[in-house]
């Protein structure tokens, strides 16, 4: 991909963006709906997801909740944060968080497929940090 090349996305030109930077903000703006959806679902305590504590022992549904709701808020803070600035570990959590999650299903006993229909859950998150740079030092992670 060419990154100094300016393009509009309907006209092919024009625009201050380079295709690089699009691209930045089409998975931006994809991993932070598909983190923001989540958390809302967690947030309000979907009765699969609080059930699936019960496979780590946590049977308390009182606690597997809280648990959820706390996962579904930092769902949210990570969505934000991509948007204002895509962290390598933020987005490095979220590729783990997204595939763990997808894996879950299968786990829990639902069909494989479930699995594979959320690959994007942890890709867009993988791509994105890949576009951005895989870090040369610790501190490289945080920025």
């Amino acid at each position: 991909m060419e990154n100094s090349k300016k393009i509009d996305p309907s006209t092919g030109s024009g625009s201050t963006l380079s295709k690089a930077e699009w691209v930045e903000w089409i998975l931006r703006v994809a991993v932070a709906g598909e983190f923001i959806g989540h958390g809302a679902f967690a947030l309000q305590g979907r009765p699969a997801w609080v059930a699936w504590f019960s496979i780590f022992g946590v049977s308390d549904p009182q606690i597997a909740t809280t648990l959820l709701w706390l996962v579904g808020l930092l769902d949210i803070t990570l969505a934000v944060l991509v948007l204002i600035k895509p962290v390598r570990l933020a987005l490095l959590w979220m590729t783990f968080w997204g595939f763990w999650t997808a894996l879950m299903r299968p786990i829990a006993g639902e069909s494989i497929f479930e699995f594979v229909e959320r690959w994007a859950n942890w890709g867009a998150p993988l791509a994105l940090l890949l576009l951005v740079g895989w870090p040369k030092s610790i501190k490289e992670w945080l920025r």
